[in-house]
């Protein structure tokens, strides 16, 4: 192991949130396992009482990293200490959430991690700070420069892998730009994460746009005219894609590896149902292996040394596992 270019790098989320509780707590469960001990990118003046507070003091920077009793940071200079407030969602903590990303991004460019986590994050601090946001994968597609519709989610949890075509907008908006294009772009995005995950020829389902997959059109023709085309160019290139079928029948049918939804709660129910607050959001088709996960920044518990670590392990892990 590369000792500074393997690292899994985890960018601490809105400060003023519970990610930076997390991520340390995550750090200090990790402690025992170099492939795994991750590298904290955020105000060194957020995570040092959070690090204190667990017996660990913190190695700032490569050339301490790795020192026992210790938790190691890249630190980044984005939020002021007068601005650090526990439990408020503010413009000046959505703005320092965007800049642990963008710093964790340029280590891994300049050699430095392999892979990126990121904590939860508040959309409406992100967009408060004069930034459109709606989330992490469309933030990663505009900080690599890939375009629009180039990252996509894929939520894992509870034994499933949902790929989300659309994401966080109206659902009437998301249906409107649904095409066979864009379903294509997402599987193709998904299939290589799960090549990457050591699956390689995937079986992929695609869930129907309408209730049973339009009943041969009796409920809309939009599965016939959007979806189907995106599967036949799928097989064309050699995916093993099936579908559209209701989204209630196919999440009961064997043999898949991943699912593709059309909107974000047909994939988000059923993950959200099994896995909890455990899920991963793993972010695909960037260019770069980032993963957050699937619950919420937390205001109302941040500061009170209350917030579960799981699902930043977790996802780790996941990601620890990713070739």
């Amino acid at each position: 192991m590369d000792f500074t270019r393997d690292r899994i790098l985890v960018s601490i989320g809105d400060p003023n949130g519970i990610g930076p509780e997390v991520a340390v707590k995550a750090a200090a469960a990790l402690a025992g396992e170099p492939a795994l001990r991750p590298v904290l990118v955020g105000d060194a003046h957020v995570i040092a009482p959070l690090a204190k507070a667990v017996g660990l003091a913190l190695a700032e920077g490569p050339g301490a990293w790795g020192a026992e009793g210790a938790v190691d940071v890249a630190p980044v200079e984005a939020l002021a200490e007068a601005d650090h407030a526990p439990g408020e969602v503010c413009a000046k903590a959505g703005r320092a959430t965007v800049a642990y990303v963008e710093a964790a991004l340029a280590l891994v460019d300049g050699g430095t991690g392999r892979a990126i986590v990121g904590c939860p994050h508040s959309e409406t601090a992100v967009n408060a700070s004069g930034r459109k946001f709606a989330g992490y994968p469309p933030l990663i597609a505009e900080l690599r420069g890939t375009g629009p519709d180039s990252v996509f989610m894929m939520l894992v949890g509870g034994g499933l892998r949902i790929i989300h075509v659309t994401l966080h907008e109206g659902l009437k908006g998301a249906l409107n730009r649904l095409s066979p294009e864009l379903i294509e772009r997402a599987t193709l995005a998904g299939a290589d994460a799960l090549k990457a995950m050591g699956i390689a020829a995937p079986r992929i389902g695609l869930f129907g746009f309408n209730p049973h997959a339009s009943e041969g059109g009796l409920f809309g023709p939009e599965d016939l005219e959007i979806v189907t085309p995106a599967r036949e160019s799928l097989r064309a290139k050699g995916l093993d894609v099936e579908g559209p079928t209701g989204a209630d029948t196919m999440l009961a049918m064997e043999g898949f590896d991943a699912f593709v939804c059309m909107y974000h709660d047909q994939g988000h129910i059923p993950v959200k149902l099994k896995a909890g607050r455990t899920a991963s959001a793993l972010a695909v088709g960037g260019g770069v292996l980032f993963s957050s996960v699937g619950h919420g920044a937390g205001f109302d518990i941040a500061g009170q040394n209350r917030a579960d670590p799981e699902a930043i392990l977790r996802t780790i892990r996941l990601i620890g596992g990713i070739q």
